[in-house]
């Protein structure tokens, strides 16, 4: 299980992370909403050593998470907005040169968890293609095999479905929770509510870097009225 405690962080005297408190065990999606700018992607970074907090504490099944090494150690894995792939590497390659690279993983092994990945994703067919040459979904779904293939605990995927139509939506939705059902621990940043109809996750609702309510999908959808601030920012009522 993942445990974030009492995490701030701050930038220039401005709070952008306010005492967030989050708890995602595995197999399980923790989806942070809410409009740009409350503190969404900025989680997500520290999570990643992309930022460092200023206080709090973040646990790993028990165990302190050290976010000096989890880039080294491979522990969480980073699907970002744009995707960031390698524009000048095959479909393939986005896979394997990270893992040759960084985990000294033999050429051959690499190729074949390369493939594996591709397949498991529908992009086999795709593996020679450069990215320019990919849809947004499947640049999508590439990011997500390339964030996986080292073996992560951790995926945290920033605005997945930013620009996706409603039928890649899904098809992102159903990526996301196969990765669960495969037992990662999922955290979502987005402020696309259509989204949160198509997973089964905990919702975190942020507003000026708090979360300012919480509720279980399934709860949400039997019972929105217990649940005031997020039902009104699904129906655009308040930012």
């Amino acid at each position: 299980m993942l445990v974030i405690n009492n995490l701030c962080k701050s930038f220039e005297k401005r709070r952008i992370l306010n005492n967030i408190n989050v708890s995602v065990s595995a197999g399980e999606i923790a989806v942070l909403l809410g409009s740009s700018g409350v503190g969404k992607s900025t989680l997500l970074r520290v999570l990643n050593n992309l930022e460092t907090a200023d206080s709090g504490s973040i646990t790993l099944d028990g165990n302190a998470l050290d976010l000096k090494t989890v880039n080294t150690s491979h522990t969480v894995g980073m699907v970002f907005q744009h995707f960031n792939l390698f524009d000048h590497l095959t479909v393939l390659e986005n896979i394997t040169l990270p893992l040759e690279k960084t985990t000294q993983t033999p050429s051959a092994q690499a190729r074949s968890t390369g493939l594996q990945l591709l397949e498991r994703y529908g992009l086999a067919e795709k593996a020679e293609c450069y990215p320019a040459q990919l849809s947004g979904g499947q640049k999508q779904r590439l990011a997500i095999a390339r964030a996986i293939a080292f073996n992560v605990k951790i995926i945290c995927l920033d605005e997945p479905t930013s620009a996706l139509d409603p039928l890649l939506t899904t098809y992102v939705a159903r990526s996301i929770e196969k990765l669960a059902a495969d037992g990662y621990i999922v955290l979502i940043a987005t402020h696309d509510t259509s989204l949160l109809e198509k997973l089964s996750c905990s919702i975190y609702l942020m507003q000026e870097g708090s979360i300012v309510e919480s509720a279980p999908s399934q709860a949400l959808a039997e019972h929105p009225a217990r649940y005031p601030r997020i039902s009104a920012f699904i129906a655009g009522t308040i930012d």
